[in-house]
């Protein structure tokens, strides 16, 4: 049988007709593939992240570089009475009973370290925080010698709440002058030779006035009733890192010329303020534990928590209770630094009841109260005996000395 054969070329062409025929009247070109969605979140992804690292850095970076910038920025509410240690002069000897409270008064501290970029940025923007420059800070002393006079300077307050809370309930207590330590030196007015600003250093030793011996600071102040201003006297001192129990050993001889005092233009002053170098003796040992803590603005806490601490009942009254304020022999409560940020620690720490320096400038008790608003009662006091009649106002015992 026969077969008919037909061409293949024959065959291909029409069917490229018949496909061009149908392309051309019923389809539309293919649009180019569009790139994948992976590749449009990497264009998107590596920019932003780019970004984020270079932020991370930076903040890195800025929490790292220190600046010479310091802080003064709310710190703690810190008790008293767990601080407080009773021990017998000598073997045998009687200590007084303790009756310690449970809501103890508490001390309140505030935060002055070095800042770096980041922390003076943040505390820049923070209305309870203080950024200060070095002189603002520290004034004409380095750092080093400001924290060791803020730490002499609570050590003088201990002696001080000692003293004064053991004549308060009755207890034998005699305050004692010690040797004359230069704290501060003054300037503004003073003589443009051989003023004491310019020939003494703070932390110094004054042991003899024009050869006399000035062993405590009411000694140098007897040698100096006849002196006048512009007058030179010579000065026997002991530099601090030369400390010697034996004044011949590492004395020096500076030769000052007197200045007016601000006050009295015909009265002389050497030219320096002296630190409170004296210490008390009371019937037993106390002791306050404050490693940490500087400056003598818990003097009012401390002695009030001796107060609670040896006598019968709670002088604290209802809720927590926070003082600030130094304390002088006399009973006096004193201004102290840094009232706002010690407001926002007391407040903070949950405190109902902040005692404060009646003599501090009233424009810095009323920023206190705006910062702390009306969950923190702020009770100015000038007085011990001012303070006691606040915590009893605050629901407290009275004070009741021990029987001797």
């Amino acid at each position: 049988m026969a077969r008919t054969v037909v061409p293949v070329a024959d065959v291909d062409n029409n069917e490229n007709e018949m496909i061009d025929e149908l392309m051309n009247e019923n389809s539309v070109p293919l649009p180019p593939p569009s790139p994948s969605s992976g590749v449009r979140s990497l264009r998107v992804a590596l920019p932003m992240l780019t970004i984020s690292w270079l932020v991370l850095i930076l903040v890195l970076v800025a929490s790292a570089v220190r600046i010479q910038r310091w802080e003064i920025a709310p710190g703690e509410a810190l008790g008293v009475s767990s601080r407080l240690g009773f021990a017998p002069l000598e073997e045998g000897d009687a200590i007084p009973p303790r009756y310690p409270a449970e809501n103890s008064i508490r001390l309140v501290t505030i935060y002055g370290g070095q800042l770096s970029l980041l922390d003076s940025v943040l505390g820049w923007l923070d209305p309870n925080v203080q950024v200060n420059t070095f002189k603002e800070q520290f004034g004409d002393r380095d750092p080093s010698t400001n924290r060791r006079l803020g730490f002499q300077a609570m050590t003088s307050a201990k002696q001080i709440a000692e003293y004064v809370a053991m004549k308060k309930i009755g207890l034998d207590a005699e305050l004692i002058q010690g040797p004359v330590i230069i704290e501060q030196v003054l300037c503004d007015g003073a003589p443009e030779k051989d003023a004491a600003c310019t020939v003494l250093e703070i932390g110094e030793r004054v042991t003899h006035l024009n050869g006399v011996a000035t062993p405590t600071l009411k000694d140098l102040s007897a040698l100096m009733t006849d002196k006048s201003p512009g007058e030179s006297v010579e000065l026997t001192v002991i530099p601090y890192n030369k400390g010697s129990s034996s004044d011949t050993a590492t004395s020096e001889k500076r030769t000052v010329t007197l200045m007016p005092a601000s006050n009295d233009d015909d009265r002389a002053i050497i030219g320096f303020v002296p630190a409170d170098t004296r210490t008390v003796t009371i019937p037993f040992d106390v002791t306050i534990s404050t490693p940490d803590i500087g400056g003598p603005s818990a003097g009012l806490a401390f002695t009030l928590a001796l107060l609670d601490d040896l006598t019968k009942g709670n002088l604290m009254g209802d809720g927590g209770v926070v003082a600030t304020g130094t304390m002088n022999e006399d009973g006096l409560v004193g201004a102290i630094g840094g009232l706002r940020q010690k407001a926002v620690a007391a407040k903070d720490a949950g405190a109902r009841l902040f005692l404060v320096p009646a003599d501090q400038p009233e424009s810095e008790i009323d920023e206190a109260r705006r910062a702390v608003g009306t969950s923190l009662r702020i009770v100015p006091v000038a007085t011990l005996d001012e303070a006691l009649a606040a915590l009893k106002a605050n629901g407290g015992d009275p004070l009741v000395a021990p029987a001797s």
